[in-house]
Order: structure tokens, then sequence, then C-alpha cells
């Protein structure tokens, strides 16, 4: 089958960051689906795992992890699904990844496609709406329109993958009052396309511009990127037994600065339940069906924003690219070998 992998750690230049490749076909385990990919999409753990994990004894490394596909092979146990179905899923950091014709992926963390959708506008959204979904409900705990009516949200990077889905989340699903942050004005314009009732600046204070709105403090904070940066005014902002969460990777903070206001602090991370077999990782195979549905009402919009041709090295390279660069609005989608 082709695919692309890599044998070792190098800047995205670098000739053989990434290469095309031909590798054996995998053959399922018992609760496992045999994927044929039809899209994929890129996402900034590919680029973090690309740079910094060295793969074992030098053997290709397929990384991925954002699919559309249809069933080709089921294991013994499987139950779920059967071939020929349409199915998204995120995958898991454990096991190959989606640059590849076929892929294994347990039935668990998979969900059924979008009826609505093509292979690649459904790409673009498993890994982001798992981590925004988890985000929202399993860690700030919003519960619904009810408990949520008169509160506030700040999504800090609300144009990237995560928040372009976690803005419409909060949005259509919550009585919050959704804050985004965006920098650019094309950024801005699609944090309000996707429902912000707000979008302000994180290139500057936070607290002026949010009174400006006549908003004082926030009741919940989704820190998307540059937490180093921006953990000092998260601590300003939020208000009092308020809850702030997070998904990146940030350099040393002073979680002290939270106590005073009896604040808690969440980490997000869409893998752990696939990585260490939680009891409750078919709860990703519910969310993701969940999300289909919203997606063939019409409540949800995929956040496709960049198609770059077929899965190739070449077309992951300049995917890969664009998200080192910190410029990506939305997803990047590739399509077909």
């Amino acid at each position: 089958m082709k695919a692309v992998a890599y044998t070792r750690n190098q800047a995205i230049s670098a000739p053989e960051s990434l290469f095309d490749i031909e590798l054996p076909a995998p053959e399922p385990g018992e609760f496992d689906l045999l994927v044929e990919v039809k899209a994929v999409s890129v996402n900034p753990v590919d680029v973090k795992i690309r740079a910094n994990v060295a793969p074992e004894n030098g053997a290709p490394k397929v990384i991925g992890w954002d699919a559309a596909g249809v069933v080709r092979a089921v294991g013994a146990k499987v139950s779920l699904f059967k071939p020929g179905d349409k199915v998204w899923y995120a995958g898991s950091l454990v096991r190959a990844g989606s640059n590849s014709e076929l892929q294994l992926v347990d039935e668990r963390i998979v969900g059924r496609m979008p009826a609505s959708l093509g292979f690649a506008e459904a790409a673009a959204l498993p890994l982001t709406a798992i981590t925004a979904w988890e985000m929202l409900f399993d860690r700030l705990q919003v519960l619904d329109n009810t408990h949520a009516a008169g509160k506030s949200i700040l999504i800090v990077g609300a144009a990237g993958g995560v928040g372009s889905i976690l803005t419409q989340l909060a949005r259509q699903l919550t009585g919050l009052t959704v804050i985004g942050t965006a920098s650019r004005p094309e950024t801005q314009a699609w944090v309000r396309e996707l429902g912000a009732h707000h979008v302000i600046d994180h290139g500057k204070d936070f607290a002026p511009q949010l009174q400006a709105l006549g908003i004082d403090a926030v009741n919940y904070i989704a820190g998307l990127n540059q937490t180093t940066q921006h953990f000092p005014q998260f601590a300003a902002v939020v208000a009092p037994q308020g809850r702030i969460a997070l998904i990146d990777d940030p350099d040393l903070i002073d979680v002290r600065l939270l106590k005073r206001k009896s604040v808690s602090l969440h980490w997000e991370f869409m893998f752990t339940r696939p990585m260490f077999g939680t009891q409750d990782q078919i709860a990703q195979h519910h969310l993701l069906n969940r999300v289909a549905a919203l997606v063939d009402a019409g409540t949800i919009k995929t956040t496709l924003a960049e198609h770059y041709g077929t899965i190739n090295a070449e077309n992951l390279k300049r995917a890969h690219a664009l998200i080192e660069s910190g410029k990506a609005k939305g997803k990047i989608v590739l399509e077909n070998f």
C-alpha cells in the first residue's frame, strides 16, 4: 500500500522530512477496522510528532490523526461496523497513522461519517471535534443551555482547527456568550462567521477589550495556543470559581495565580482514551456519531479551509509548513492517493 513516512526528525524543508513509500497492508485485530483512507487532514500534533518523536529502530513511521474512509475488513469482535461503511475518526498516537492507503483503527473510537459530507469535508473534523467536545463538556463541564445561560467563554485561538469547531459547539449547544480571539481581519471574520458573539485580538491585552464589551470576567477559558504568553491574563480575566482548560504545551506556568479565585485548571488531550484503553473509550464513538448528526442537521459545518490535493509527501510537507507558520485558518485537507 502507498504511504507517507519519515525515518528521522528533520526540519520540514529537508528533502526526506516526509517521503512516499510502499508498505505491507496490515491485518485487523479483534476490535479493529481495516479502513481504506479516502481523505486526511493535518493537525499541529502531526508537526510535533514529525519534528520530535524518533521512529523505533529507524523503521519508517507513518503519522496522521484525522481520516475519513471506507471499512474494507473487520476484526473478529467488531460489532459496530461492517465492510462498506463510511467512517471518520482521529485514531491513536500509539498506532500507525492515517497517511496511508489502509489503516487499522479500533472501532470504539470510530464514528459513522456524516451523510451530507464528502470525504474531504468530513476528514477536517474528527480530531478537533473530539477535542472541542471533550474540552467543553468533560473538562470545563458546561452542561446545557439552562445551566450555561448568562455565562461566558473566552476561546483563545478561535480561528484554528479546534477553535473553529469549539466556537460552533459553544454557540449552538450552550447558552454561553462566546468570545473568540483572532489577530488578523480574515481570521476575525472567520470566527464571527462560525458564530462567536464577540471577537477580540489576542495580540492585545484581554481585560480592556472585554471591558469595552461590558464583560468584567469570563466563566470559562479555552486556551488553545500560546498559553505561556497568555496565562497571567487568564488569571486576571477569569471569574471567581471559574474553569480554565488547555490543549497546548506551555512552558512552566504559575498556577498559584489561580488560587485566590479558586479557579480550576484542566488539560484536554483527546488521545488519552485510546492511548490508555480506558473503559469509557467508546465515548468517542458516541461523540462522533452525535457530531455527525449535528452536521447532517445543518447545526455544525465543516471547518475545511484549504484543500492541498492528493495525499503524498510533497503536499503533506506543504501542509506541515503552513501549520508551522502559525497562519493556518481552519483545517488543511488532502484527498486520495
